[in-house]
């Protein structure tokens, strides 16, 4: 059978062409299927942003949904002596901080050492440690032939000796600096047989010794001490950590910003949602602009759900509260929501136990950001209005792909039917013209012959 390539050869007729128009249009039976396919797939990629302004929305109503977030405790310090941090457990209240002196590690600097080559021991030993607090004592070994970098390197590499080992270069030789790890007074380190263990060596001068220091504070005049510069317990549920000595003041109180920021997070992350709804489902007259998800009624019932739970409020019996528009929040006609700055400032300073009953209740209702998180969930769920949705799009995408599919089948039979057809057309025509060539000439050679008779 002829190729595709050979069409019209023999009946001089463009079948190739002719071809290639059949194709086109059987192939154009397909773009309904490629046009619904392609709509079907900017509705899921629109469901998509959809779902992700609800998520943000739903991790802003989990935050007020948290009744520790009305718990929390903040420090506000005055003075460059301290920082201090409130635990769950702090007491409000104003502290006066004294720091007299500031905890410091012990130091140890050996005897000299003319060169770092210097041998300091012909057989294994061990260099001992000695602390003011003697659980600290320990005893390092030390191999043979070992020089003053090779003792510093088995110090460090020692995890039951409680100094850092370095060396110092004092200008006329150098010396093993060890420093303990901890600070105060009973850390220190306080002396060394290092003359002992460097048994092979010439050592010049005497021993370096920095003993370690307690911090000293007071708290609103009780004098307190502290092996290290981080103080816990001196105030109740406040880590302190002492900076430089002078006088500070350490406030303990509600962390009202953190509850502020928490509820204006919520009001922004809801604005947000409704602008990405806005955006999804536009209609501009002028421009012929059409949202992607303009009329879906998927869309219809998210919107109407949450604007729902948002006006049913809580019961009042629980909180205190009962709409957001008493803390200060309300629903403006545009769908979105407004602050009364100065009204929500005055629930926050002086309200936390009921504006958390309100948005954190434990009741079996729940509070309003209990009730909008499991809105949302509900609705982004494989049976909730998105989630059904999503999975509706991604079905008819998967039905349509396969008769798209049989489609293409199709077309590929029946253009194969059509090429095969055309190869016979064209064979016919090219002996028919054989035919009519051959008695052409016949009568080409009868009517010469004729003539000469």
């Amino acid at each position: 059978m002829a190729s595709i390539s050979s069409l019209g050869i023999g009946s001089g007729l463009d079948l190739n062409g002719l071809l290639d128009q059949l194709n086109e249009a059987e192939r154009g039976k397909l773009e309904p299927i490629e046009r619904e396919i392609e709509t079907q797939q900017v509705k899921i990629s629109a469901y998509g942003e959809l779902k992700g302004a609800l998520s943000a929305f739903q991790d802003a109503t989990n935050a007020l949904n948290d009744a520790a977030l009305y718990q929390s405790l903040s420090t506000s310090v005055s003075g460059d002596s301290v920082q201090a941090a409130a635990g769950s457990d702090a007491a409000i209240g104003q502290y006066a901080i004294d720091v007299e002196q500031l905890a410091a590690a012990g130091s140890l600097a050996t005897q000299r050492v003319d060169s770092l080559d210097t041998v300091l021991n012909d057989a294994d030993t061990t260099l001992n440690l000695t602390f003011e607090d003697a659980a600290l004592d320990h005893g390092v070994a030390i191999a043979a032939n070992s020089t003053l970098e090779d003792v510093r390197d088995a110090i460090n590499a020692d995890p039951d000796a409680a100094v850092t080992a370095s060396i110092v270069n004092d200008g006329e030789g150098y010396r093993l600096a060890l420093m303990s790890k901890e600070t105060g007074e009973q850390a220190a380190i306080t002396g060394t047989d290092f003359a002992a263990m460097a048994s092979q060596a010439t050592l010049s001068d005497a021993d370096i010794v920095q003993p370690g220091l307690d911090a000293k504070l007071e708290v609103n005049g009780i004098p307190i001490v502290s092996a290290s510069n981080q103080v816990e317990g001196a105030i109740q549920g406040v880590t302190l950590n002492l900076n430089d000595t002078g006088s500070s003041t350490v406030a303990v109180e509600q962390n009202t910003r953190a509850v502020r920021e928490a509820v204006t997070g919520f009001v922004e992350a809801f604005n947000t949602l409704k602008g990405t709804i806005g955006e999804l489902t536009a209609f501009s007259s002028e421009g012929g602009e059409v949202g992607d998800l303009l009329g879906d009624s998927a869309v219809r019932n998210v919107e109407g759900r949450l604007r729902g739970v948002l006006a049913g409020g809580v019961s009042m019996e629980e909180s205190g509260f009962a709409m957001l528009s008493d803390i200060g929040i309300s629903l403006k006609l545009d769908g979105t929501l407004e602050i009364d700055e100065q009204r929500l400032d005055e629930v926050v300073a002086n309200d936390q136990d009921a504006l958390s009953a309100f948005f954190a209740s434990d009741s079996s209702a729940g509070g309003l950001a209990g009730q909008l998180s499991a809105t949302v969930t509900q609705l982004s769920g494989s049976s909730g209005a998105l989630g059904g949705a999503i999975s509706g799009a991604e079905s008819r995408i998967e039905s349509l792909n396969d008769r798209h599919a049989r489609m293409e089948q199709s077309i590929e039979a029946t253009i194969s039917r059509y090429r095969t057809q055309f190869g016979q057309l064209d064979g016919m025509i090219a002996q028919m013209n054989q035919t009519s060539d051959y008695l052409f000439q016949q009568f080409e050679m009868m009517n010469a012959q004729l003539g000469r008779d």
